[in-house]
């Protein structure tokens, strides 16, 4: 895996032992371009694997990044891979659920990429919502599965459906925190 973008760019990112399944460069760097300017923003990268995807953030100009990761084993490679970062990333090796109901700020962009097989990941959004872990205006973005798409509602609380794209199998799905009260029809 590469850095797409950013200061960084180019630097390649090691994988962690254990199963992981990286977001394609592709993918990232159409990610990152639909965002545009990210400079001074915070971000959440949730099931974080290598540590790629707050990389990149981090590469493009966020200031608050932190990533949550529950698997032990990868802590040693994650650890390595934000070495090459300057500016402060957390790690937090803890598992999601437990992460965010807990968490002490709030975030401009929160970043999820459950292992595919997981269920219940409209729930694991009802909880970012829940827990406040955005700012007004700010973004939850999912990648999961194509097969998943009709589980997705347009609202999930104060989240309110904004665009998703597909990668062949992969979708992102984005979600934009909006006042309470002031989703569509209401």
């Amino acid at each position: 895996m590469r850095i797409t973008g950013g200061i960084y760019r180019g630097r390649t990112v090691s994988c962690p032992p254990g199963i992981i399944r990286p977001a394609m460069d592709m993918m990232r760097e159409s990610l990152f371009s639909i965002l545009g300017n990210i400079e001074g923003l915070s971000w959440l990268d949730l099931f974080t694997g290598s540590g790629c995807v707050g990389i990149e953030a981090a590469s493009r100009g966020a200031t608050i990044v932190h990533v949550v990761e529950k698997d032990r084993q990868k802590k040693a490679t994650i650890l390595e891979n934000l070495s090459m970062v300057e500016s402060e990333i957390k790690l937090f090796m803890t598992d999601v659920n437990r992460f965010i109901p807990t968490a002490k700020r709030q975030y401009d962009i929160v970043y999820a990429d459950p292992p595919f097989p997981m269920g219940g990941k409209v729930d694991l959004a009802k909880a970012v919502d829940k827990a406040n872990l955005l700012t007004e205006g700010g973004l939850f973005i999912i990648h999961y599965p194509s097969e998943e798409k009709q589980s997705w509602p347009e609202h999930i609380g104060n989240l309110a459906f904004s665009d998703e794209r597909k990668y062949g199998r992969s979708m992102l799905r984005f979600y934009k925190k909006v006042p309470e009260g002031d989703r569509d029809g209401e």
